[in-house]
């Protein structure tokens, strides 16, 4: 499949973009990741109430959500000094490999550069996929109720 000409297909847009999307987003997250939907509304509509820059950004497929990935505080670790986190970084099993988490992690830091917020951090136990977007490992991390660390990686 070509990468390129399928990836024009989806539409990228902050929440800010399509704010009627809003509880089907945190619905669609919460199935993906083990936060509750109220957890993800909470900080969408804190987004959405120009409450704080830390967004939330989706790729639709025709309105259907098949990939996302959020912005907030701290990704429940234990370095609370590295602020913001990128969160639930996921795309559909049946649209991978095309890009989609990708560019969301390229919007996502170039609308936050845009800010003036600067660097951003992001927890992860994958290697070899962050760096591909210029994502650099920085140090190991322990996240809430884990037993093993988990990779904290940077983007500047």
């Amino acid at each position: 499949m070509d990468t390129k000409n399928k990836i024009t297909e989806y539409d990228f847009i902050t929440l800010r973009e399509k704010t009627e999307v809003m509880r089907c987003a945190a619905g669609w997250f919460s199935s993906k990741w083990s936060a509750p939907t109220e957890a993800y509304l909470e900080c969408m509509q804190a987004y959405l109430h120009m409450e704080t820059e830390y967004g939330w950004y989706l790729c639709l497929d025709k309105n259907r959500i098949v990939g996302g990935l959020g912005v907030i505080q701290n990704d429940f670790h234990d370095r609370k000094d590295l602020t913001p986190n990128i969160c639930a970084v996921f795309t559909e099993e049946r649209c991978r490999h095309q890009g989609i988490a990708g560019s969301l992690l390229n919007m996502a830091v170039n609308d936050l550069k845009s800010k003036d917020i600067s660097p951003v951090y992001l927890v992860t136990d994958h290697t070899g996929f962050y760096e591909r977007y210029g994502w650099e490992f920085m140090c190991m991390v322990q996240c809430d109720g884990e037993e093993q660390l988990s990779r904290m990686y940077i983007h500047r």
